[in-house]
């Protein structure tokens, strides 16, 4: 059942109120399922910021083989949240409609390697000694490639296909695996009983913004007003997550993954605090949202040195800070955070 947009009556003039104004339907379609690194999203849905903002909005989970990207491409979702620049670069080299990113909703990074804590293994040119890392074919193509570019001695040898298991990991002490910092490191403490040491890749320089809102860039020309509502919406939905109640949006959350529990979801929100991943950097004086445009620059410079991307391409065209760097919901973030 569609939600109506409340108007109060006018204030002691009318018994009657006025008519409701229908809401602006939109869909919202993430790349992976229900999880604490989306909980900004669901929170705005279920404490009803995103009806305040005159939007009816329906989340559509993705997960291994999700179709949701071609949704967005097809016209049939408004918008797309996607992983990192990589994706929205690859597309446009390969001529899809043009797409937009209106938003960076986090400032890092959250990709890690998971090593060992008694491995000896403490920073990424470490790695260059283990025997295998574990990681998927998206991550050898660009991650690795980035990693051989940037630290003599990494080797194609050390790959390992990563199966979305860490039984293989926890099995060989000089190995390594690809993660979330917000979840995989949580996974493997309670099944081997052991907390892996993390190596974050934006502390190396893979500095991406992730866990971007993206649109098809038509929309946004024809549609500024209801993308500067969703974008404002979603982003007062992570400073509420992070700062306030997130109950509404963790129990949204559940619902649409009943696998998710209430400690991992804990776990994935203490680190995304921890390590800065969704309010640091350039979103501490502009805002959640953000597009750091020098850090922008560099990644694609470093991806290019890497051979992961083509050079030439003209990276300031494939995401806009229209929409975002205007201090919305700066007020919802205690005096002491983060």
């Amino acid at each position: 059942m569609r939600l109506t947009h409340p108007i109060a009556a006018l204030a002691g003039l009318f018994a009657l109120s006025a008519p409701a104004l229908a809401l602006d339907e939109v869909t919202f379609a993430t790349n992976w399922l229900a999880e604490a690194e989306h909980g900004g999203f669901y929170q705005a849905l279920a404490d009803g910021t995103y009806e305040r903002y005159g939007l009816d909005v329906t989340i559509i989970p993705g997960g291994p083989q999700s179709p949701n990207r071609q949704r967005l491409i097809a016209g049939q979702v408004e918008f797309y949240m996607a992983g990192n620049l990589l994706q929205p670069i690859f597309a446009m080299e390969q001529d899809i409609p043009p797409i937009i990113e209106v938003a960076a909703i986090f400032q890092k990074e959250p990709q890690v390697f998971l090593v060992h804590p008694d491995s000896g293994v403490e920073t990424l040119a470490d790695m260059v000694a283990l025997e295998a890392i574990f990681m998927g074919a998206d991550v050898y193509n660009s991650v690795f490639q980035w990693m051989k570019a940037t630290v003599p001695g990494f080797r194609d040898e050390q790959y390992r296909q990563y199966l979305f298991s860490p039984a293989p990991f926890i099995a060989n002490p000089r190995s390594a695996q690809q993660g979330y910092v917000t979840s995989e490191p949580f996974v493997i403490r309670q099944q081997a009983g052991f907390e892996p040491r993390a190596i974050m890749i934006a502390d190396y320089g893979f500095d991406t913004p992730s866990t971007l809102i993206e649109t098809l860039r038509s929309y946004a020309e024809t549609n500024p007003d209801i993308v500067q509502r969703f974008v404002d919406a979603s982003i007062e939905g992570w400073y509420t997550y992070l700062y306030g109640d997130n109950s509404l949006g963790n129990a949204a959350i559940k619902a649409a993954n009943p696998e998710m529990t209430d400690d991992l979801i804990a776990y994935g929100i203490e680190q995304m605090k921890a390590y800065g991943i969704v309010d640091s950097g350039v979103a501490l004086e502009r805002g959640i949202g953000c597009f750091d445009e020098a850090r922008v620059a560099h990644f694609y410079e470093a991806m290019v040195g890497a051979g992961v991307l083509r050079p030439g391409f003209d990276v300031t065209t494939l995401y806009t800070n229209q929409f975002v760097c205007r201090g919305v919901g700066m007020e919802l973030r205690p005096p002491a955070a983060p």
